[in-house]
């Protein structure tokens, strides 16, 4: 197989070429230059939001191209019009966010989406760029030559949001730390490895259309989640398991400031964590345990130094010590 990746040298694009590079595919890297992409691709240079960015994919024909674009939508469509005759497949990797706010826990694939986007668009906030990107891909290539990842959460190596990386750091630091409950709260998030396995096999058996890409719910809990975080870093961390009603009466904000975490009840948690994956499932998704995402999340940062890269266009997430302290009473 034949694979163009647009970008692939961060995070979910990165993970994409290495897993293509282990089934021995032929792979084809576009970005521009600011990270070096693995070893065994083929590199070529530009920036698609400038004029004449995609020049450098003016001739070539690929099986499939990934593009995993989070921004203006026109950006998707610039590229899908340019290789719609070039390229047999287009996957796209979209988000859950893409559905109307809110949705019912248990919501699948044929939910309501949200209103407004377009394919022309600029770029305007997440969930309709998304949408924007999907609708670009369908226009250029039509829903059987179109596959949609709609991903939730994401974790795992290389991850540049930072919410995994900071509960490693928060759990390396040791001492009192600041637990949100319930512990048996459900989680749901896709290790990013187990993502693009997914992808690959599912642009193999000829998969079209959209999927909803993450965990099935109870794969992890925050307590799973964060005695891994625990126990890989050292042991040297107390989690203090606090109830969500005395972490939302002192202002933290979930998701951001306690990353990860959502009050349960809550359309937040929802949207984010009761997502009907069924589909998916049946289609060969396979998720490793969460003890292996924490572990080679950890491995991975401490081969770097210790200190996650950041998307600049992606909020700092965290807790304040000085605030962490205050609630557990310090």
């Amino acid at each position: 197989m034949r694979l163009l990746m647009l970008g692939g040298t961060e995070f979910v694009g990165r993970a994409v070429v290495e897993a293509a590079l282990e089934r021995g595919w032929d792979v084809t890297v576009f970005h521009r230059g600011r990270h070096d992409p693995p070893a065994g691709v083929r590199a070529l240079h530009g920036d698609r939001t400038a004029p004449d960015g995609l020049a450098a994919l003016a001739e070539g024909d690929w099986d499939l191209v990934v593009d995993t674009w989070s921004g203006a939508p026109h950006v998707v469509r610039d590229s899908a019009r340019l290789l719609k005759d070039r390229v047999r497949r287009y996957v796209y990797v979209s988000s859950c966010s893409v559905y109307a706010w809110p949705q019912p826990a248990g919501y699948d694939e044929s939910a309501p989406l949200v209103e407004g986007a377009s394919p022309d668009a600029g770029q305007t906030d997440y969930a309709r760029d998304k949408r924007g990107g999907e609708l670009a891909v369908l226009d250029a290539f039509g829903e059987e030559r179109a596959l949609l990842v709609r991903a939730g959460l994401i974790l795992g190596p290389y991850e540049n949001i930072g919410r995994l990386p900071w509960w490693l750091a928060r759990a390396a630091r040791g001492g009192p730390v600041l637990a949100p409950g319930p512990r048996g709260l459900p989680l749901q998030y896709v290790d990013v490895r187990d993502l693009a396995e997914w992808t690959l096999g599912a642009v193999e058996s000829a998969a079209s259309g959209a999927y909803n890409l993450i965990s099935p719910s109870g794969h992890a809990t925050t307590e799973t989640l964060l005695d891994a975080c625990a126990r890989v870093t050292g042991g040297r961390a107390e989690l203090r398991w606090t109830g969500p009603e005395v972490v939302l009466a002192a202002g933290i904000e979930p998701w951001t400031q306690l990353p990860v975490w959502v009050p349960p009840g809550s359309e937040l948690h929802d949207m984010l964590h009761s997502v009907d994956v069924s589909k998916a499932v049946r289609d060969g998704l396979r998720c490793r345990p969460v003890e292996e995402t924490v572990a080679d999340t950890w491995s991975w940062l401490q081969g770097i130094g210790g200190t996650a890269p950041r998307r600049p266009d992606r909020p700092v997430v965290g807790l304040d010590p000085l605030v962490e302290d205050k609630v557990l009473g310090g």
